[in-house]
């Protein structure tokens, strides 16, 4: 039986993995918020499908999917998926649902891993808490194995300290201690991969690369790679309140994200371990002539 993988939510991250699984000869589908996008995907060979979490697909869109995997942020009903799709889900699997390292919570800094209590603060981050379980929920209800990838600050091409220094957006904030885990949206879909065709029962994942850094050190580094001058350091005091509630609220926490388990059971090598590795190849494919694109391959 041919593998067929439905996506819900073909965003930044989510698109990035239907383009890894088609070029690993996976049927792939999966949803988006406007007709024009979709008609954008299936002229890019990725079977689309208009979703906006109000009323379920047509049975027949997810006809054949052996592995499902939402990406879509929960709103003030939960998960959009669950709440309108959870009969035709039943006929999957493999379940797998991209949620976030803030569930953590704030760790002054420390290291966290998968064993670490979620101690979420922040009610975006309670939201997603939520889901992982509604998620799990349904998969012990149904026998379906459950992955759940927990992912840090995510960036690549188009959105990174390279794109923000060239756009001339990029801020270096000095608040000591402050500290961000990452991972490149590559080596989110090649983790993903790594976990729908490996023989395992579900897990919780973090999929973050080797390095926590700071913001400041990120921007400083892209602007060496551009050969710019980095902007001066601005302190916390004085940034703060000329930032959003939402940006303000990413520096309410700090913590270090473990990713040994993605290595150890899923054989993960990762593309760019480190922010450095990223941001290399994005400031070098800026400056490289227009090409045809190459399918992405597994991080393995």
């Amino acid at each position: 039986m041919t593998e067929r993988l439905f996506i819900f939510g073909l965003g930044y991250s989510g698109l990035e993995i239907a383009r890894l699984a088609k070029a690993a000869g996976w049927s792939v589908a999966g949803t988006c918020t406007s007709d024009e996008k979709a008609a954008g995907l299936r002229a890019d060979g990725i079977e689309a499908h208009r979703f906006d979490g109000t009323a379920a697909l047509p049975a027949q869109a997810m006809d054949g999917a052996t592995h499902v995997l939402c990406t879509i942020a929960p709103g003030t009903g939960g998960d959009p998926a669950l709440r309108t799709c959870s009969k035709l889900l039943q006929r999957a699997r493999w379940f797998g649902y991209l949620s976030t390292t803030g569930v953590y919570g704030d760790h002054g800094g420390g290291w966290v891993d998968e064993e670490t209590p979620p101690k979420p603060l922040r009610p975006r981050s309670l939201a997603r808490l939520a889901a992982e379980r509604a998620w799990q929920a349904l998969g012990l209800e149904a026998g379906v194995a459950v992955d759940v990838f927990r992912l840090p600050g995510i960036y690549g091409p188009g959105r990174s300290a390279v794109d923000q220094v060239k756009a001339g957006t990029a801020r270096r904030i000095d608040k000591p201690g402050q500290v961000f885990s990452r991972i490149h949206v590559e080596d989110i879909a090649g983790t993903v991969l790594m976990a729908i065709t490996g023989a395992h029962t579900g897990a919780v994942y973090n999929v973050a690369d080797d390095l926590p850094a700071s913001t400041s050190d990120v921007v400083a580094f892209a602007c060496e790679l551009l050969g710019r001058p980095a902007p001066p350091v601005i302190p916390w005091e004085q940034a703060a309140p000329t930032m959003s509630a939402m940006a303000r609220s990413f520096y309410a926490e700090t913590r270090r994200v473990k990713n040994d388990r993605i290595k150890n059971e899923l054989g993960v090598v990762l593309r760019y371990p480190t922010y450095r590795e990223g941001l290399r190849a994005i400031a070098a494919a800026a400056v490289r002539p227009p090409a045809k694109a190459a399918a992405p391959r597994p991080s393995r």
